[in-house]
């Protein structure tokens, strides 16, 4: 029987799957754990099941010892995670691709309307308690067909989101490190273009790409000035994709038209200039934040722990 350590609160399904064949310890407090407390935890664990929170680097791998056999991650992204410390110790590391992808792409069509149509001013407006009454010209917003989403990163989550769009009408193109799949492109419509060219034409751009050193900040001053005054800029991928303090400044100059972000450079600190501004709507990471996909991603991080630890391939590894 090995020993499993899950970093985080996951939900209970997961934890019995691992407990019915290994020995495990939970933190189960709401509260995120302390890195002192995670690095005492991990000593001697054979897996490590970690939540995005959790650095997973040198020096935790050392702290859990040379057994240590798999991280599987519960989270598609990876970035919280050291992969070549992990494969240079012959760490096995693991993250939950596919089950999140639906939830995401509603949460980034959800941000596009309200950004959009004005919904989170329209809300805080009504919560106020200010008068208002309906006027031909009151909270105008802008309608969706007709207009084009430029997606970065036409990945799983960004076909999804595509396919949300089309039904509204809207044109995609797309920016990608490689063609999509033949058959997907006719069906969407979509049309691969380098990214200044999606800048310059898209009346929304939407971010599902990974975040690594080649996308941090990818979207600073200089590709932001290079939009329509009349565009959104959507993220449900990583904070740090987007240089935030320059967002804040192009949507206080009228740069773009407006914002919606499911994600923060410094998370969960969210940069004040944004925080004073209209038009930008700000949720915290719901990005996978439904009862099923959080259960399907403990599922699947629970699945890819049980396969290494039974010297098995795990469904989804990294590396």
């Amino acid at each position: 029987m090995s020993r499993v350590v899950v970093t985080g609160r996951v939900p209970d399904a997961a934890i019995d799957k691992l407990r019915a064949e290994h020995e495990v310890d939970a933190w189960q407090s709401p509260e995120s754990i302390g890195r002192e407390e995670l690095l005492r935890r991990v000593a001697g664990a054979d897996a490590v099941v970690s939540l995005l929170t959790e650095r997973i680097d040198s020096e935790l791998l050392d702290a859990a010892g040379p057994q240590l056999k798999v991280v599987a991650n519960v989270a598609v992204g990876y970035d919280n995670i050291d992969v070549p410390a992990c494969t240079e110790r012959g760490i096995v590391a693991t993250n939950t691709p596919d089950v999140l992808t639906d939830a995401t792409a509603d949460i980034a069509l959800g941000l596009i309307l309200m950004a959009t149509r004005r919904l989170g001013e329209g809300e805080r407006l009504i919560r106020s308690g200010q008068p208002w009454k309906w006027g031909m010209f009151f909270l105008l917003g802008n309608s969706l067909h007709g207009k084009t989403l430029g997606i970065v990163g036409m990945g799983g989550i960004g076909q999804a989101t595509a396919r949300r769009a089309k039904a509204f009408g809207m044109e995609i193109i797309y920016q990608s490190r490689s063609e999509i799949d033949p058959g997907i492109a006719a069906e969407l419509g979509a049309r691969r273009v380098d990214l200044d060219e999606l800048l310059t034409v898209s009346d929304i751009v939407s971010l599902h790409c990974p975040y690594g050193p080649a996308t941090h900040h990818l979207i600073g001053a200089e590709q932001l000035a290079a939009m329509k005054d009349s565009a959104y800029l959507i993220n449900t991928a990583r904070g740090p994709i987007i240089d935030e303090a320059a967002l804040a400044s192009a949507l206080r100059e009228g740069q773009i038209s407006g914002a919606g972000l499911d994600v923060f450079e410094n998370e969960p600190r969210v940069h004040p200039g944004l925080l004073e501004l209209e038009n930008v709507v700000l949720v915290p990471h719901l990005g996978s934040a439904t009862v099923e996909t959080r259960t399907a991603m403990a599922m699947l991080a629970a699945d890819n722990t049980l396969a290494v630890l039974g010297d098995e391939r795990p469904p989804s590894p990294i590396n």
